[in-house]
């Protein structure tokens, strides 16, 4: 006789194998860090660009913070919705050539790469 299960919660766990769940909890997971600012991320060597969806929000209240290899973007007190957020690149940021566009409700950061400088100095055999 073949007998299945009657009620959902024991139908899933016949169907969810530990592998299973740690595929649901990692689906969970981006279900839930989805909530904050949708966030879109490609890179080149040289640099990062990040997009992000602010719709209902002005430039003048957005305030874009770089230090080091983290990005903060937070929306300022009278906007029409809250936004803060922060990002850590694996790349250090130079912020004097980076570039923030905000068009139709779509921030784009294009934050250049620290170039690293070599320190490598050659000695004359004497």
């Amino acid at each position: 006789m073949f007998f299945t299960a009657t009620t959902p919660a024991l139908a899933r766990r016949q169907v969810y194998s530990p592998s299973g769940r740690s595929l649901e909890r990692f689906l969970s997971d981006a279900v839930q860090s989805s909530r904050g600012l949708a966030v879109g991320v490609a890179q080149d060597d040289t640099s990062v660009t990040l997009t992000f969806d602010v719709p209902g929000v002005a430039r003048d209240q957005l305030s874009i913070s770089v230090e080091g290899n983290v990005v903060r973007i937070e929306s300022k007190e009278g906007a029409a919705r809250q936004y803060k957020a922060a990002y850590e690149l694996a790349a250090d940021i130079d912020a004097a050539t980076s570039q923030a566009k905000l068009e139709n409700g779509v921030l784009t950061l294009k934050l250049s790469k620290v170039v690293p400088v070599s320190k490598v100095t050659e000695l004359a055999i004497s």
